[in-house]
């Protein structure tokens, strides 16, 4: 189970990047047509379609990887067992987060699909498809705070806290201190 929720986050991870390089790709079609008088038409909704997607498709794989704002600034003053409550309850409150954003994001996307909603910019297409892609990334951002949840009831430590440590133990050198 390890190994296919693990290739999961990182599969939802080279969607979102496989969403960020198709933005460029588009803007700079768009930019070269232009110089030739040509008009690609609908790259605005493209290019709206794919930065939704490419932000719901990172969440999982982001939080598992410990680049999401998280509250450990102020757990650092605590000692372990407070530190232990409040991540619980942390996660607890994160877990009912995700769940509610995966209803509210899936109640939209099928009122959408239920009222054959076409998008109003120049591509007339089912409004539906595209909002799907955010549907997938609240499920999988669900998972993967579940999966640390349960890790952390286990007694076990999160791969957040992992890859917060590596992070503090080999920072990238192009980061700002």
């Amino acid at each position: 189970m390890r190994r296919f929720l693990d290739r999961l986050y990182a599969a939802s991870g080279v969607l979102a990047a496989i969403c960020l390089a198709a933005i460029a790709a588009v803007m700079l079609l768009q930019s070269v047509m232009r110089q030739m008088g040509l008009l690609l038409r609908g790259a605005d909704d493209i290019v709206g379609w794919l930065c939704g997607a490419s932000a719901f498709l990172a969440y999982g794989y982001s939080f598992r990887h410990g680049e999401m704002v998280r509250v450990s600034l102020i757990l650092e003053h605590f000692g372990p067992r407070v530190r232990r409550r409040i991540e619980h309850f942390a996660l607890a409150a994160a877990v009912a987060f995700a769940a509610y954003l995966l209803w509210a994001v899936a109640g939209f996307v099928w009122q959408s699909w239920k009222f054959n909603e076409v998008a109003q910019g120049l591509l007339r297409v089912p409004i539906w498809i595209p909002q799907l892609s955010l549907v997938i990334g609240a499920a999988i951002f669900l998972v993967a705070v579940i999966d640390e949840f349960v890790t952390l009831l286990r007694g076990r430590r999160p791969a957040y806290l992992g890859a917060e440590h590596e992070h503090r133990v080999h920072p990238d050198p192009g980061a700002s201190p």
